[in-house]
């Protein structure tokens, strides 16, 4: 099979092994096995909504990323995004010299940068599918639905069903969910497909206001739309403004009271800018190992 190549370069610290050893360990993405070098996953482009498998291996300096077809800008960008090579990250590990609590995170997990969903459509389909469910269940039933409705994709030998675009799971039953569910999936579609839901969109927008417009759409409420905008579009510099798990991790972390309201973790979020995303990341996945994706 042909495949086809390019590098992407990064610009700050960057530890590609810390990224799939971080995704080795994330129950919400279904990943190929891996053999510890390199990065393989499949999904439908969101500059097109076609199937396309990736290895991603890294090199000295970025990545360098081998596709199942030509991969023009959008796709490139795509990748990018995933992996966070889309950002500067040189002033993110300056924010450690100043908040000695994110330096010693930053020094115990070097060059981590968030790792994104292959989609915000993706990610907002797992905050669906993964609301009052374990994580175990829930990634099991996206690779079910992945496997009934998903395109076949060939990566390195191995077969992958993709997780399926917007159009195909407009009209889709039988996705083993709830009935609510399944119509939340089917509003997301549609908002996928009228551009609402995609990273280019959402990235236009003030952090805020993209979470605000989030909160709008079916079955998304206030972490959803963190998990939506910051691991879903990859916006470096998002606050949510109410979640308790990474409220008790920053209160644990900074000696916070019990008491503190969202503002004091607002106001302490503000000293991470323009990473307050990135900072986020690294207080979750050091806490938990992975992810904690429910709402």
């Amino acid at each position: 099979m042909t495949t086809h190549g390019f590098t992407l370069t990064t610009a700050g610290p960057f530890d590609f092994d810390a990224s799939l050893r971080f995704v080795e360990d994330w129950p919400a993405t279904s990943v190929l096995p891996s053999d510890g070098r390199s990065l393989r996953f499949a999904y439908c482009a969101e500059s097109d909504w076609l199937p396309i498998g990736v290895t991603v291996t890294g090199v000295p300096g970025g990545v360098s990323a081998a596709t199942t077809r030509a991969a023009g800008p959008g796709i490139r960008g795509e990748v990018a995004r995933i992996l966070s090579l889309d950002v500067d990250g040189a002033g993110f590990a300056k924010l450690g010299e100043v908040d000695p609590v994110l330096g010693d995170l930053q020094r115990r997990r070097p060059g981590l940068r968030p790792v994104c969903f292959w989609s915000p459509w993706e990610a907002a389909c797992w905050a669906v599918i993964v609301q009052r469910s374990s994580m175990l269940i829930a990634s099991r039933l996206k690779q079910r639905i992945a496997e009934r409705y998903g395109a076949r994709v060939i990566v390195d030998g191995h077969t992958y069903a993709a997780f399926p675009p917007p159009v195909t799971l407009l009209e889709a039953d039988g996705l083993g969910l709830p009935a609510q569910k399944e119509e939340w999936v089917r509003g997301l579609a549609r908002a996928a497909l009228d551009g609402l839901l995609t990273a280019e969109h959402l990235r236009s927008l003030a952090p805020e206001e993209a979470l605000a417009e989030l909160r709008e759409l079916p079955g998304v409420g206030p972490f959803s739309a963190g998990l939506i905008l910051i691991r879903g579009a990859g916006a470096p510099d998002a606050f949510p403004g109410d979640e308790p798990r990474l409220f008790a991790i920053l209160r644990e972390a900074y000696g916070l009271p019990e008491d503190a309201p969202p503002a004091a973790y607002r106001r302490l979020a503000d000293t991470w800018r323009p990473y307050r995303s990135w900072a986020s990341f690294l207080f979750r996945a050091s806490a938990y190992g992975v992810m904690d994706d429910r709402d």
